[in-house]
Order: structure tokens, then C-alpha cells, then sequence
């Protein structure tokens, strides 16, 4: 390569870039090469070619289809649509059955589906109300799951204190006249005994001494049936119990101004023998009790003499003289061979209430009277 003249490219670096314009001496763009991108290769593709090849991708998909899937080939059905007619049914009401074809599903199938549309059917929601209810009617069903064969409540899953705690007096006393008592004569009644439970409710009644005797032991001797077994039974539990000495004189004083029973003998006795300081009006009852059968024609039965000899025995000195000696003129005319003689001992050695109020007066009278001067209290 044969390289310049320092003189001649000296002299090309100094002329002045106007008269190179004005020679002409301007250098010309090299031209480049195109590289031209076949079809396959451009990424963007024309309409027509994006046309042919969409065709051909149908056409092959109807191909699998006719061979694989020949059930899944639906014939085209073309309707003809009048356009002035879809203005005449616009009025007319449309229904989702409308664009539903009449399939045939069978009732698994059906409650699949019903299911699947209804996800939450299950999960409803549930007010206080239904639920206060729903517990009400099982509370329902176990207590008639609980009856026996004679459609009575089994008394071990009924609890007497919770009524006696939370009831009120008059509510208690409803409860054990028309629910507890008529229970415990049942069951006197068919068995002949009474049950453990039946007797530990019979004296959780006593927590309401009041309603106790008022709902219990009352109407039971009111109603003038009461059997000797129902009478030592229920007055076992008195005997056995702690219960207050009001209660236990108002019961008495009801009891003496009974007519007689037999039972009346019993609970009378079972008063009697608990030793309380009872009031001299509930006393004086208990002696006019004994005192109005002295003209009775029959001869008492034995239970009114020991109620009288009991009487004898416990309450001798708070007795009158007089009542002291009507009750041994009624000895006279009701006796019987073993007890009146015992009872007629105790009323001869009884120290009558108003010879010893008397003689408590004679000795304070007796006493001699203390008279205090001024000097006895330094006054001089």
C-alpha cells in the first residue's frame, strides 16, 4: 500500500473548510448493506399470514375431533331470526328454563346439585329463641325417658332443696302439696315401702319447715285417709329432724283440733316426745283433746293411749289442777288394762303450773322486806 505525502496531507489539513466546499471536496456517505428478514423469522406477523395459519389450526382440530370424539360433533342449527318479532316478545316474561335444555338427572345427581348451589343450606343460623327452645325439648324427652312403667317420675333426678332454696314459702309449699306428697303415696301405695330417695327428698322438705307442715302434713291428715304406715313414716322424719319449736306448735295445735284418727294418735306422739317448751295454749288443746272423747260410747283404740300416756310423761307439771283432774276422771270412763295405770301414776306425782306459781308467791310474800333509812345511806 503506498501511503501519502506528508506534503499533500499537510497541505489537505490546511485549506480552509470553505474552499474545500467550494472545490467540492465533500465526503460522501458510505453506503450499507440491508439485511433483509425472511418471514419465519420477523416477529411481527402480516394479516395474511396470521389468516392461513389459523385456518389450517381449525382444520386440524375438526380432523381430532371427527376421530377421537365423534359423541361430541354437534349438528349446526341455524334459526331464522325475524326481527319483528323480537319487538312483539319483549312483553313477554322469560324464565332461566328458557335456556335450559330438558336434561335427564337422576336424584344423586340432583342432590349433588342442589349441594353445589346451596353450599350454606346446611349452616343456618340459630336465635337465642330456638335455642332456649331446642334445650326445652330435650330437657323434655329425658324426662320422658326417665318415667317408669307406671308413668312416674323416678324422684332421684328431681332434687326437693333446689325448690326449697330458690322458691319462694307459698311456691314451696305448692310444690311439696302437689308434686312431692301425691309421689310419696304412690309409692306407699304400690310398694309398700318408701324408696331411699323418696325419704331423703321427704326431709330436704324440711329446709321450709312452714311449707313443710302446711304442704305436707296438714293436707295429709286433713284429708282423713292417711294410713298408719303413711303416718310412721312421714313422722319418723319429725322425730329424726331438727325443726323450729313455732312450727312444731303451730302443727300440734292443728293437729288437736282434728277430729280422731289413728294417725293423728301417731303424729301427736311424735310432737310430744321431742320435749319442746311448748305455750300453754298449745298444752291446753292437747288436754281438750284427750278430755272431749270422756262420753264417747266407743272404747279408744290403743294409740290414743299412748299419745295420753306420752302427754302424762312429758308435760305433767305444766298442766292445771283442774285439767289434772278432769284427766283422771276420764280415766275413769276410758281405760285400758296395761297403760291407764301408768298414766294415772304420772298425773298423781305431777306438781301442777298454778300450785307452783302460788307457792312461788308465798315465798316471795314470806320474805322479809329490807327497809333503808337515812343513815343506811350516809345521809346524817
Amino acid at each position: 500500500m503506498v501511503k501519502p505525502k506528508k506534503s499533500k496531507l499537510a497541505s489537505t489539513k490546511n485549506v480552509a473548510l470553505v474552499k474545500q466546499l467550494a472545490e467540492g471536496k465533500v465526503t460522501k456517505r458510505k453506503s450499507k448493506e440491508k439485511v433483509q428478514l425472511r418471514a419465519e423469522e420477523s416477529s411481527v406477523l402480516d394479516s395474511k399470514t396470521s389468516k392461513k395459519i389459523l385456518a389450517a389450526a381449525k382444520a386440524q382440530q375438526l380432523e381430532f375431533n371427527e376421530d377421537n370424539f365423534p359423541s361430541l360433533e354437534r349438528k349446526r342449527t341455524y334459526a331464522n331470526i325475524n326481527i319483528g318479532e323480537g319487538i312483539d316478545d319483549e312483553s313477554k316474561d322469560v324464565t332461566e328454563n328458557d335456556f335450559m335444555d330438558n336434561l335427564e338427572i337422576g336424584e344423586e345427581d340432583a342432590k349433588a346439585f342442589e349441594r353445589f348451589q346451596n353450599p350454606q343450606e346446611g349452616k343456618r343460623t340459630l336465635k337465642l329463641s330456638d335455642i332456649i327452645m331446642e334445650k326445652i325439648q330435650e330437657k323434655q324427652q329425658d324426662i320422658q325417658s326417665k318415667l317408669t312403667e307406671d308413668g312416674s317420675l323416678k324422684i332421684e333426678d328431681v332434687d326437693p332443696s333446689i325448690f326449697c332454696s330458690v322458691l319462694s314459702h307459698a311456691m314451696a309449699q305448692r310444690f311439696f302439696n302437689l308434686v312431692l306428697l301425691p309421689r310419696i303415696r304412690d309409692d306407699l301405695c304400690e310398694y309398700k315401702k318408701l324408696n331411699m330417695h323418696l325419704y331423703n327428698a321427704l326431709k330436704k322438705a324440711l329446709f321450709k319447715p312452714a311449707a313443710f307442715m302446711k304442704g305436707i302434713i296438714l293436707p295429709l291428715l286433713e284429708a282423713g285417709d292417711c294410713t298408719l304406715r303413711e303416718a310412721i313414716i312421714f313422722g319418723s322424719v319429725i322425730a329424726r329432724s331438727s325443726i323450729p319449736v313455732l312450727h312444731s306448735s303451730a302443727c300440734l295445735l292443728k293437729i288437736c283440733e282434728m277430729g280422731y284418727t289413728g294417725a293423728n294418735s301417731i303424729f301427736i306422739r311424735y310432737f310430744l316426745d321431742k320435749r319442746y317448751a311448748l305455750p300453754y295454749r298449745v298444752i291446753d288443746a292437747a288436754v281438750f283433746h284427750f278430755i272431749r272423747f270422756e262420753n264417747d260410747k266407743l272404747e279408744m283404740p290403743v294409740l290414743w293411749h299412748q299419745s295420753l300416756l306420752t302427754f302424762a310423761q312429758r308435760y305433767k307439771n305444766d298442766i292445771s289442777s283442774e285439767q289434772k283432774e278432769a284427766l283422771l276422771n276420764l280415766l275413769r270412763k276410758q281405760s285400758h288394762p296395761k297403760i291407764t295405770p301408768e298414766i294415772r301414776r304420772e298425773l298423781l306425782a305431777a306438781s301442777c303450773r298454778d300450785v307452783e306459781m302460788m307457792e312461788c308467791d308465798n315465798e316471795i310474800t314470806a320474805l322479809p322486806v329490807e327497809i333503808y333509812t337515812d343513815k343506811d345511806v350516809c345521809y346524817e
